[in-house]
């Protein structure tokens, strides 16, 4: 499985590791991606999700029917 935020669609970002000598590799900055469950009490039914932190966020501050509705919307949902 791909780590991406089924919410937020968040995934991960190319970068370089500078050294002191201003030598450049390349590095990965990897998303703080959980694997949750949420109760939908409107569809009365359990659902596991792979989420971002800043995606908990968003659940806590709007709730899990609200955030799913809006990743609906944008594409980021299939389910």
């Amino acid at each position: 499985m791909s780590r991406v935020c089924e919410l937020t669609g968040k995934k991960a970002m190319v970068g370089n590791n500078v050294s002191h000598a201003l030598n450049r590799t390349k590095r990965r900055f990897n998303v703080n991606l959980m694997v949750k469950r949420f109760f939908i009490p409107e569809e009365s039914k359990w659902v596991t999700l792979k989420v971002s932190a800043s995606a908990l966020k968003n659940i806590n501050k709007k709730g899990i029917y609200a955030v799913m509705k809006e990743a609906k919307q944008k594409g980021y949902l299939i389910k």
